[in-house]
């Protein structure tokens, strides 16, 4: 035990009590989170910053607009339902198509209007969101991922996670759902986590659970050596959010849908750990050379440039 937290010292694995403690409490001002932690705000904030977003079609606040929901979601047929303030995915619904007067999921199961009400109703009770406080429900424009990941992911969407402190992007992972993963981008449910080389925005080494992987486990492609589409302004849109929120230290997760691009999904004030196993690299010596010389990269250019150089793989 003691010999592999000496491995994790010397690579510069960071910790949650030192990410608390050093970075988040340190660059983190809590009046901001709110911005991050309501993905409604999040959306309003990119908006004015014309910075794209999947588009809110309407928001469900309380049990009598429940009874709205229906008319909200006729002229489209399909959409994704979430909650505001929900996290690691929980509560969300996507909705692929319609059968009659049902609803269609990613996995082709239905969903009878009753069942819809009845998740809406807890959203709206908080069961989903930070803290268990009263929510909102969005209904927004379901993502259609890029053709690149049709090959390596398995259903749902994968994501892409940048941290980003002090403006600088130090890290970036792609999530891939899996069936393990229920289709979701999640890795503690089972998406695989590829590591991405800040430089050229090509995959890495990738993890599932606490195992390497080289392909994905239910398409066979290889999942390393991809090249991400638009990798400059996801990266760009990315370094953007320091100032968007004032937070710095976040992450970001963006998407690439097939049409629209890059659209960030929402930000996370307090971005978890698992980056640094799909990149095989501890964050602490990445964050200490911003800190460094952060003072002197007073441009978006001029942070991402630093990224390039630096944190390449």
């Amino acid at each position: 035990m003691f010999s592999l937290k000496k491995q994790l010292t010397e690579i510069g694995v960071l910790g949650i009590n030192r990410r608390n403690t050093e970075y988040t409490l340190k660059y983190n001002s809590r009046d901001r989170y709110p911005l991050v932690d309501d993905k409604l705000q999040t959306k309003e904030l990119a908006l004015k910053a014309d910075i794209a977003v999947p588009q809110l079609y309407g928001v469900i606040a309380t049990e009598y607009q429940v009874r709205r929901f229906a008319e909200v979601v006729e002229p489209y047929e399909d959409f994704a339902l979430k909650p505001s303030r929900g996290s690691g995915g929980s509560g969300i619904l996507v909705v692929v198509g319609r059968s009659k007067d049902m609803y269609r999921q990613v996995d082709g199961s239905l969903l009878t209007w009753q069942q819809v009400a009845y998740h809406l109703s807890n959203i709206i009770s908080g069961m989903h969101s930070l803290g268990g406080q009263p929510d909102k429900a969005l209904i927004e424009y379901r993502v259609h991922f890029d053709p690149l990941f049709e090959a390596i992911s398995y259903q749902g969407v994968p994501d892409i996670r940048v941290i980003v402190f002090l403006g600088v992007p130090v890290m970036s992972m792609v999530r891939l759902p899996t069936r393990m993963s229920g289709g979701k981008a999640n890795l503690h449910q089972g998406a695989i986590g590829a590591g991405i080389d800040l430089a050229t925005g090509t995959t890495l080494t990738a993890v599932l659970r606490n195992s390497i992987v080289r392909e994905h486990p239910d398409t066979g492609y290889p999942v390393s050596g991809v090249k991400i589409p638009h990798w400059e302004k996801l990266l760009k849109i990315a370094a953007q959010c320091n100032e968007l929120t004032g937070l710095g230290y976040i992450g970001v997760d963006l998407v690439l849908d097939k049409e629209r691009g890059p659209l960030i999904l929402e930000m996370n004030a307090r971005p978890g750990l698992n980056i640094q196993i799909a990149n095989r690299a501890g964050l602490l010596p990445r964050l200490r050379l911003v800190e460094q010389h952060y003072k002197d990269l007073t441009h978006i250019e001029g942070r991402l440039a630093f990224s390039r150089q630096h944190f390449a793989a």
